[in-house]
């Protein structure tokens, strides 16, 4: 399980590895045709997505408490915390 930070890392370093397919000229990626190197970077594409929308998530779920109208309930937002945050809210008087 990644927190919205390490899925926000995640992303950025698959579209960069994602920009270097279609010129790797050397080593194993060398001896790849055009059409496999498209199939890797259009992989590594779809995966950036797939993470930076978790990460997405994670920033407005973990956000939303704050708001002083309408905010989510305190239980979610501790649930998006635990999950998805680099944060961890102290326990009330010695709860876990």
């Amino acid at each position: 399980m990644a927190t919205g930070p390490e899925h926000y890392v995640e992303a950025e370093r698959l579209e960069r590895q994602a920009n270097t397919w279609m010129d790797a000229d050397t080593g194993w990626k060398g001896g790849l045709t055009t059409a496999e190197r498209l199939a890797y970077r259009t992989a590594d594409l779809a995966a950036a997505q797939v993470h930076a929308t978790l990460a997405g998530a994670a920033a407005a779920a973990i956000n939303d408490h704050s708001h002083a109208e309408g905010g989510m309930p305190l239980d979610d937002f501790d649930a998006w915390v635990k999950v998805a945050g680099v944060w961890q809210r102290k326990p009330k008087g010695g709860e876990d």
